[in-house]
């Protein structure tokens, strides 16, 4: 079983920053191609970044293209989500997910492991 666990999560001004990680733990022998997702209420669950197994290749949904960025870690079980000028449309609960498939890295449903979510608050 694999389990993943956020952190970084808060309250922050517009125009501010916050870094999100998720941890990666069990079963870590496959190679998994990680995600963010995120759900604010009242809305569907939306993707936010993604990269492939290898870290080389990362795709960006269009409203944080330019001011988030997914990265890997040092170690190989780690995922960061660097999110800069910040907008209270970016306020929810944001989910790290991840997945062995080659299926389309965009949509929940290819995903077999998701986080707890962590709350991200964008406010004055």
């Amino acid at each position: 079983q694999v389990q993943l666990v956020e952190s970084g999560g808060g309250l922050v001004q517009p125009g501010g920053s916050l870094r999100l990680s998720c941890a990666v733990s069990g079963r870590t022998n496959s190679a998994y191609a990680m995600a963010w997702f995120r759900q604010a209420p009242g809305k569907f669950r939306e993707f936010v970044a993604a990269l492939n197994w290898s870290g080389r290749n990362k795709y960006y949904a269009d409203a944080v293209r330019g001011r988030f960025s997914i990265s890997r870690g040092n170690g190989e079980n780690t995922v960061q989500l660097q999110m800069n000028s910040l907008k209270p449309e970016d306020t929810a609960v944001y989910y790290c997910a991840g997945r062995t498939s080659t299926a389309s890295a965009y949509y929940p449903v290819n995903y077999a492991y998701w986080g707890q979510g962590i709350q991200v608050t964008v406010s004055s």
